[in-house]
């Protein structure tokens, strides 16, 4: 990213407040009234990938970075801003084939793509595609064209469509499909009243805003900037929507899909692909507050965490990561509970011991939490030392505290005298948490950090630097994948996985809602997202703990935390029911990690996202634009969460296509809604027509042994293609191609089923395995017989022999055909049941 940007961060942060300043001063009307950006008046021109256009009130350039996208910026002095290096990590682009002319009232900029219609007078323009549907037009407002300004603040207003909804827009928990609705967004929980103890407004929280939508007519737009941004999508003006940021440049890349998975794909080519995730990353994080929270910090100690890490094994349950929250250091002399002195509290005997203990359990990694602010503690002056040496961001009325992460050298700082400090007795990661309180009310606090014009824009930003130190730091200090563990974010936050959506209470009313905010970051370029399963505050309802287990489980992230003392939401403390479904949910992920593994590669090298909205794969079916309580998990697991206190049935829309309940085989046609029963110990779980799930044997803890063979369970329809992808599952080596890719296909006929499972092909040494074929069969007779690779395959008597020895059982009752490959990955495969 560094070497695509044109100057460094400290460079770009002070021209940008000149410009500021500049704009401010320059400006000949009053404060408060609208400046359109002019009529055109002369200076058409065109360099490479750019276009200029001169107005009445300033100049617009058009960027084409692909025939399918162009960024627009307007400014008022004829001025522009370097690009910054924060949001977006893609500035060069080849050229693309673009023809311009001109007539009397417009110019058309055409691409193979996309038809842009530039009108003169006023200036504004008409995107359509190249077959010539429109797709997007500024509005008009009075005699003045889309694009204007308003004091500092610039803004955009568009047309807006009969038949457009919208979608994105960050981690939202108010809404899906945000037509008709006014949006304000930036980075904080929320401070408006009525709110429940822990819990902001759901209206308000706003951990993780990220200024991009996509329409469902098949285009997105990314509004590139850092300010506090309002949205208002046809909620004053049914026929109109607008963007308007308080601050900067106007700047906003247009892009066509048509299809949202395609403009996930842009939009994250544009702000960074997701990195992949260390396999066992997506396996079970368990949170402690180490014995005591808030009120209890005396009970805490290092025994705790390893008596915590011990118990997951005993009961045989699934972990692979910890994390200590805010009572394992002391609060310090300054910041309270708010800041980070990175001392130990005294109730912690030997964490290099505790450390030592949890990672001989098999725990691949040990994290703590921490804030952005530094702390003197008893032994340690790091406040002090990082004041004296300028490492602090400079506050103007207020003694500084948070560490200047836009800095380099303060970042080094930060690291070598204080995170290093614990990352060298064994902690691997960072729960790095507050970073919205730089520039806005941080937690339990009235410290709001840095104030003026300068951190109006890089408030938002902060998330970024601050989650990016973390991730980077302690990704060459482990020699392996980072992993970040942040509740704040905004535009890029996925280059630094992983985000969680807050503390919020364990109330039945809160559950929905954080469903909503993984639809909804995952609909804005965010993949692995997690949430405190059971909820974090209060101690919760059995039912409801249940219930958000199933839902967690089925999680991008699967993450527990609870701060209530003292349950802390350990499964163990909920009952047996709630141990039972925890366990059961906990070792079917594991079970599921190939196919989990496969779809973030995808997440990878796309931008599509493990947990799907219906409507990102069917955004023309107005039945899914208001769904907010199903979702995809991966390409093909519909999963329907219960959200309901003592629900004994839900209803559950099935898109298009055909689909197979999970746990009974039972086959539906889709485009329809069903009536499913909803025991309390199962989610409602759907596979779609044609599912290839590869899955591996139980496990306590990723790699706890090799996997030789591998379940491949299918769901006959038609043709369809499922790519297994593995790799080492922790090194950067995939980034130079070392990864394999499996491809297996299904065919089912009406003659009967063919599964091809090829050899794997890439430049890594796949392990050595066979498979297990667990086809759910659905014909109205028996299969009459199977061939592998052409060759008759042993018929066994039972569904156990089948599991020790290559060949095929069928069992009549659950309608479910096993077949043992006699092959192994090392040679492609064949089977076909007749």
């Amino acid at each position: 990213m560094k070497s695509r940007s044109r100057l460094n961060s400290d460079m770009y942060r002070k021209l940008l407040f000149k410009a500021i300043l500049s704009i401010l001063f320059s400006l000949s009307v009053p404060a408060l009234a609208q400046t359109s950006i002019g009529n055109y008046q002369s200076g058409f021109q065109k360099k490479g990938n750019e276009v200029y256009f001169t107005t009445a009130e300033g100049e617009v350039r058009l960027e084409f970075c692909t025939p399918d996208m162009f960024r627009v910026r307007a400014s008022w002095n004829k001025q522009f801003l370097p690009n910054e290096p924060y949001m977006v990590v893609k500035y060069d682009w080849p050229a693309v084939q673009l023809q311009t002319s001109e007539q009397n009232d417009h110019f058309l900029l055409q691409t193979e793509k996309l038809h842009v219609k530039v009108i003169k007078s006023p200036f504004r323009l008409e995107v359509s595609t190249a077959d010539g549907k429109l797709l997007s037009a500024d509005a008009l407002a009075g005699k003045e064209g889309g694009l204007a300004k308003q004091g500092e603040a610039v803004q955009v207003k568009k047309q807006l469509l009969p038949d457009e909804h919208f979608f994105g827009f960050g981690e939202r928990m108010d809404f899906l499909d945000q037509r008709n609705k006014r949006l304000k967004m930036d980075v904080g929980r929320g401070k408006g009243l009525p709110h429940h103890v822990g819990a902001y407004n759901i209206l308000e929280a706003n951990y993780c805003p990220v200024p991009f939508f996509m329409s469902t007519r098949g285009y997105g737009i990314f509004f590139h900037t850092a300010y506090a941004t309002e949205w208002n999508m046809g909620n004053s003006n049914p026929e109109t929507y607008s963007f308007k940021a308080e601050g900067g440049e106007l700047d906003y890349y247009f892009m066509n899909g048509p299809s949202f998975k395609n403009l996930l794909d842009q939009y994250t080519s544009l702000t960074g692909k997701s990195p992949m995730v260390a396999q066992f990353a997506l396996g079970l994080h368990v949170g402690t507050y180490s014995g005591g929270t808030w009120g209890y910090e005396h009970l805490t100690s290092d025994k705790y965490v390893v008596e915590l890490g011990r118990k997951f094994r005993t009961h045989g349950i699934p972990a692979d990561l910890l994390h200590l929250d805010s009572t394992w250091r002391i609060f310090g002399k300054v910041g309270g509970k708010g800041a980070t002195s990175f001392e130990w509290r005294e109730t912690f005997k030997d964490p290099k011991g505790m450390f030592d203990s949890l990672y001989a359990m098999n725990y691949k990694m040990v994290g703590l939490h921490l804030r952005p602010r530094f702390d003197n503690g008893t032994k340690l002056n790091l406040l002090d030392q990082a004041r004296a040496a300028g490492f602090v961001y400079p506050e103007k009325d207020n003694p500084s505290e948070f560490v200047n992460f836009f800095d380099q050298k303060a970042v080094d700082w930060w690291w070598e005298n204080g995170v290093k400090r614990i990352a060298d007795q064994g902690a691997m990661f960072l729960k790095t948490d507050e970073g919205s309180a730089f520039g806005g009310l941080a937690n339990k606090s009235d410290k709001v950090g840095p104030t003026g014009d300068d951190i109006k824009w890089m408030h938002n930003v902060f998330p970024l630097v601050y989650t990016k130190a973390s991730f980077e730091k302690f990704q060459e200090h482990n020699g392996m994948r980072g992993m970040a563990h942040t509740r704040e974010g905004y535009a890029g936050i996925q280059r630094y996985p992983f985000i969680w959506a807050g503390d919020w209470p364990s109330e039945w009313q809160y559950f929905a809602p954080v469903i909503k905010a993984g639809l909804n970051v995952g609909m804005s370029g965010v993949s692995y997202w997690s949430h405190n399963m059971g909820g974090f505050e209060h101690v919760a309802d059995p039912e409801l703990y249940i219930r958000w287990v199933q839902f967690g489980m089925f999680s991008p992230i699967a993450h527990l935390l609870g701060m209530e003392h003292p349950n802390y939401k350990e499964p163990w403390n909920y009952g047996e029911d709630a141990l039972r479904n925890f366990k059961k949910y906990d070792l079917l992920r594991y079970q599921l990690i190939p196919y989990i593994y496969s779809e973030a590669y995808v997440n990878h090298t796309t931008g599509t996202p493990l947990m799907r909205a219906l409507v990102l794969e069917h955004q023309n079916d107005p039945n899914v634009y208001d769904i907010t309580d199903q979702y995809l998990f991966g390409s093909n697991l519909l999963i329907n969460p219960v959200t309901t206190k003592g629900a004994k049935t839900r209803t559950v829309y099935l898109p298009e296509g055909t689909w197979f309940d999970y746990w009974t085989g039972k086959q539906y046609k889709g485009r329809q809604f069903v009536h499913v029963l909803t025991p309390l110990d199962t989610i409602p779980v759907f596979a779609r027509g044609g599912a290839i799930l590869p899955m591996q044997p139980e496990m306590r803890y990723i790699g706890e042994k090799p996997v030789h063979t591998i379940t491949l369970d299918v769901f006959p329809h038609g043709s369809s293609r499922f790519e297994l992808y593995e790799d080492d599952g922790q090194s950067l080596n995939y980034q130079k191609g070392a990864y394999a890719i499996t491809e297996i296909t299904s065919e089912k006929t009406a003659a009967g089923l063919t599964l091809k499972v090829q050899k794997p092909k890439g430049n890594f040494q796949a392990p050595t395995h066979n498979y297990l074929a667990r086809i759910r069969w659905n014909g109205e007779k028996a299969p009459a017989g199977v061939t592998e690779n052409g060759k008759k395959a042993i018929a066994l008597k039972t569904t156990a022999a089948v599991e020790k020895e290559d060949g095929w059982f069928y069992e009549a009752e659950s309608k479910v055909l096993w077949v043992k490959t006699k092959r192994s990955n090392k040679e492609d495969i064949t089977i076909v049941v007749k």
